[in-house]
Order: C-alpha cells, then structure tokens, then sequence
C-alpha cells in the first residue's frame, strides 16, 4: 500500500505486490495477506448460518406412553408441555407412519422455548412396533443414547430405584483418564431399553474411592 498526493487529496492506492517486505514474512502469510486485503475490498461477508436453531428436537417412539413418560419426567426430570397431534394424510405423506395419526408429548429440559425437546410417541400402526435389544450401544447401528447433563447424580439414582430403575451394568463411574476426574457417568435404561447417559459431578460413594 502506497500514499500518494494529488494536488491538495491525499489518496490511498493499493498495490499486491509486498516486494519491499517479503524478506520479513514466508510466502504463506504474504497470500493470507493477500487474501485479508482483497475480502477487505471487495466487502466479502461471513455467511450466515442457515440453522434457525442450534439445539434439536429427538422423537422417541415408545411402546407404553405412560411407563415412559413416567421414566423421563419423574426419573429424568423433563417437563412435559404442550403436545400435539398429527393427523390426516400429513404422516403418509412425508412417511412418518403407515397412515397412522401421531400423538406426541412435547418434554423439555428447562422452561425456555430454545431448551432440548424430547418427543415421545406411541404409534397404533398396521404393524406393532418392535423393541430390539441392546445389551450395548453398538449392538444396533443408529441412535444409540441419549446423554444429560445434571448437577446432581445421586438425585437421579434415588429416584430411578424409587421407580425401580437400576443403574445399568456398574455404573455410576468417574470419567476415562483424560477427561475431568470430577465428573461421573451414570447409565440408564429406559423401558424399552433405550441408554440413557446422565453426567454430573462424583457421587459421595465416588468421592470416597477417589
């Protein structure tokens, strides 16, 4: 970049070629440099994202309503709000079901509208829907679990024995070597046998053992 003087103006004229100071920097910095000026110039916007939300809703489908429910919301801790139904030949269409309508309860983590939505289903279809087990998460290819995270573990485990939820295989345990040796995995099993990962800090039990 040079300044040169025109009468009384003073004006800027730029120039790509850094041929006074290349000695100073590699040839990879003198094309990001490049780069730099030309977006600079030519007003080069970031794109925007095209995500209108950066959480995801995920539909469960489940083969009692009620048992389930129970699990996410008195278990688990998710708050059910309003659901809805979907009907007509909507479902059909974009291949939802067989034709089946939907009844679906919305469970939220939290009260904001942006907070992770959980959407539980069961389906009357043609067909009764099958529940695969899965001993382990790679037992099945998929969506294998669901991970949350909570401040309080314990809080979790009595309620889930409350409800006659066990901790799956010998979990609660501190995170791998390499990860924060505060934290602990709780692993659940809902009731068609879906993983469900709770993370949160050490249980007293841990605590001891640490």
């Amino acid at each position: 970049m040079s300044l040169r003087v025109k009468g009384q103006k003073k004006y800027y004229a730029y120039s790509l070629s850094f041929t006074p100071f290349t000695h100073l920097i590699n040839p990879m910095k003198t094309c990001l440099l490049v780069l730099f000026i030309l977006s600079t110039l030519t007003g080069t916007a970031v794109e925007k994202s095209n995500f209108a939300n950066q959480t995801i809703d995920i539909g469960l489908v489940v083969t009692d309503i009620k048992k389930s429910l129970q699990f996410y919301k008195e278990v688990v801790g998710f708050q059910e709000k309003d659901g809805f139904k979907v009907a007509g030949k909507f479902p059909k269409l974009v291949g939802l079901t067989d034709g089946t309508e939907l009844n679906i309860h919305v469970l939220r983590l939290g009260d904001e509208n942006s907070s992770t939505k959980l959407k539980l289903m069961q389906v009357a279809g043609k067909k009764p829907t099958r529940i695969v087990k899965q001993p382990y998460i790679h037992s099945t290819a998929g969506f294998s679990y669901l991970t949350i995270f909570v401040n309080n573990v314990e809080k979790i485990i009595s309620r889930a024995k409350k409800y006659g939820y066990q901790p799956y295989a010998q979990s609660p345990q501190v995170l791998p070597e390499g990860l924060p040796q505060d934290i602990c995995l709780l692993m659940l099993k809902d009731p068609d046998g879906n993983f469900v990962e709770i993370v949160g800090p050490l249980t007293k039990t841990l605590e001891k053992k640490q």
